[in-house]
């Protein structure tokens, strides 16, 4: 095996690191936190409760974008400093561990090269998240619940905070649908090319023959509605309906009509909630859920009329987009970009950094 060319590695690096300093136009970002921080300490902010909330979480993400980055130039600047005293020390196994922190800072510097593409309007935004089972009864109920684990898992490897907002169980096993929000910085936009319909092949479990079994899920991404949004509702366009919570099997897990489904009667929008406390909790975060998905078909509206005048006659880049083969053999594929990966436990196990990098990247070249 040839050496390694650390000092080739440690350049090409370099050079990525001053590229997105100027793409995330740091000094611009520097100026917002001084001036949100002069917001923050005004005594009267709280008065405004929204804006408050903006303001802080706001300054929040700008300060912790500005110290990766700057804890990523630290990284890599002692990374030199540790190969040059293994190398004159000869220790091998100093070298080794040296390595493997250019190997852990390249993987960083690339997931935030990646986060650079990610300009759109709304990607900087919290994500609601929908998995609903399809075609494949039983089976496509417990995949959809295989796909929320998956996601789930995914947060908690990057430290995501996320919140179930509402579950509707399968009567056998599984879920019918599921919506949760993900909370970080980015999350729409990394997520959104989660969107589409995720194809799941093996052998059921619920097969007493043992045969192999395809099920469809469907995963909806949309953007958290922010302050800014003007998203007008009409409560006379509204039919809400409340019923009792339930858990696994129908059983009950409340025993008032705390759960609230709301229906946008122009669009036919369907939104429930059951996991606050009580019906108004439920009914605002509900009607937090209606307005993201009503900003989305928005989004989507616009898109399609910017399409038309492009003569973009393609269609939806969601839909079909990645295949699960558990038998005859093992094979994870996403069908727009062609990656696929043979581990599908890992993956199932919420390993899908690379999937989603390879999605951003080939939906910011189809633009």
């Amino acid at each position: 095996m040839s050496e390694r060319e650390y000092e080739q590695e440690l350049s090409l690096l370099t050079q990525k690191l001053e590229t997105i300093r100027s793409v995330l136009n740091l000094e611009s970002m520097a100026k917002q936190v001084v001036a949100l921080e002069a917001e923050a300490a005004n005594p009267s902010l709280w008065d405004d409760p929204e804006n408050a909330t903006r303001v802080t979480s706001r300054l929040s993400r700008l300060q912790s974008e500005i110290a990766h980055f700057s804890k990523l130039v630290s990284r890599l600047m002692d990374v030199p400093i540790l190969i040059e005293l293994a190398q004159s020390e000869q220790d091998a196994s100093s070298l080794k561990e040296a390595g493997a922190e250019l190997d852990a800072v390249t993987k960083e510097i690339s997931e935030l090269e990646v986060r650079t593409l990610l300009n759109g309007e709304y990607d900087a935004r919290d994500a609601l998240v929908t998995i609903r089972s399809q075609a494949g009864g039983v089976e496509a109920a417990d995949w959809a619940q295989m796909l929320f684990r998956m996601y789930t898992r995914w947060c908690e490897r990057h430290g995501h905070k996320f919140d179930v907002l509402d579950t509707s169980y399968a009567e056998e096993a599984g879920i019918k649908s599921v919506t949760f929000r993900v909370s970080a910085p980015y999350a729409y936009g990394t997520l959104s090319v989660e969107q589409g319909t995720h194809r799941l092949v093996r052998i059921s479990p619920f097969d007493s023959n043992a045969r192999r079994h395809t099920s469809f899920a469907g995963v909806e991404v949309v953007p958290v509605v922010d302050q800014s949004d003007h998203i007008d509702i009409d409560e006379k366009e509204l039919r809400i309906d409340v019923y009792r919570s339930s858990g696994p099997g129908g059983q009950g897990v409340n025993t008032t009509d705390s759960a609230v489904r709301i229906t946008h009667i122009p669009t036919g929008i369907v939104v429930s909630c059951q996991n606050e406390r009580s019906q108004i909790q439920n009914k605002a975060t509900a009607m937090a859920v209606l307005q993201s998905k009503l900003l989305d078909r928005r989004r989507q509206e616009e898109q399609e009329k910017i399409n038309a005048l492009k003569g973009d006659n393609s269609g939806s880049w969601g839909n079909q987009m990645r295949s699960y083969v558990l038998h005859p053999y093992q094979l994870v594929k996403d069908l727009r970009t062609d990656y696929e990966v043979g581990n599908t436990g890992a993956v199932l196990d919420g390993e899908i950094d690379d999937f989603i990098e390879a999605g951003i990247r080939w939906r910011r070249q189809g633009e």
